[in-house]
């Protein structure tokens, strides 16, 4: 994965080059079902949902598990038993980037289904970056705005712009195949992610202990929800 350069000229922030979930090099597999046959589900990947009945929203974690991690938990502790809840889990020892597959290719029927469904889609991804920064995407435009707002309000910093690579702007996105066509897309950095745990530990067992989430997990999730409709 490539680096954010971040450069900083007559107070703009300019972005050079770009890293996330979404701009990865190459996957391994093009789609769902050429994951599906070299990959056993219950031993290197799951499939987890949740639809409480009306719901609008959707929080979903396409690159979740030890893909990227903490995106799983964020969209879980965000949908909690308000919100419709789906993530695609990475369980393998070692190697889980392997089961990435890009947001504008993600065909997985379930999340597909499930999107498709509501209004309003979030969908949390994890980049790197020491600095705590989220970059705010998706088509809708007035929803990317009044969540960005609320976030630098509550005390984070959000990116004034958004490279390309991760804009998720793309119809075919799969946080833009909701009932409205447009979705919000959170691009988290490392340094950022890092807050919302003691220690800024990452490991798969320390993340899926919920004692050790900090206030600033829950605060940035309540925000985020916050915004919504």
């Amino acid at each position: 994965m490539k680096k954010v350069l971040l450069v900083v000229a007559a107070n703009v922030l300019v972005f050079t080059s770009c890293d996330s979930a979404q701009a990865a090099p190459a996957d391994t597999y093009p789609d769902f079902g050429e994951l599906a046959a070299h990959q056993d589900e219950g031993k290197d990947y799951r499939r987890v949902q949740r639809f409480p009945r009306g719901a609008r929203v959707a929080h979903i974690a396409i690159h979740g598990g030890a893909i990227e991690p903490p995106t799983t938990q964020l969209a879980d502790a965000a949908a909690a038993s308000r919100y419709a809840f789906y993530s695609f889990e990475g369980l393998k020892p070692s190697g889980n980037k392997e089961l990435h597959i890009t947001a504008t290719h993600f065909d997985e029927p379930r999340a597909v289904k499930l999107v498709g469904t509501v209004d309003y889609t979030v969908s949390w991804h994890a980049t790197t970056g020491a600095e705590a920064t989220t970059y705010v995407g998706g088509r809708d435009r007035r929803l990317v705005r009044t969540v960005s707002a609320e976030l630098r309000a509550a005390g984070f910093t959000v990116a004034t712009s958004v490279p390309a690579e991760v804009a998720g702007v793309s119809p075919r996105n799969i946080v833009n195949k909701n009932r409205r066509g447009m979705g919000v897309q959170l691009e988290i950095s490392r340094g950022q992610r890092e807050r919302f745990f003691a220690g800024g530990k990452l490991g798969r067992a320390w993340i899926e202990n919920p004692a050790n989430r900090t206030e600033a997990f829950h605060r940035y999730v309540a925000t985020v929800n916050r915004a919504l409709p």
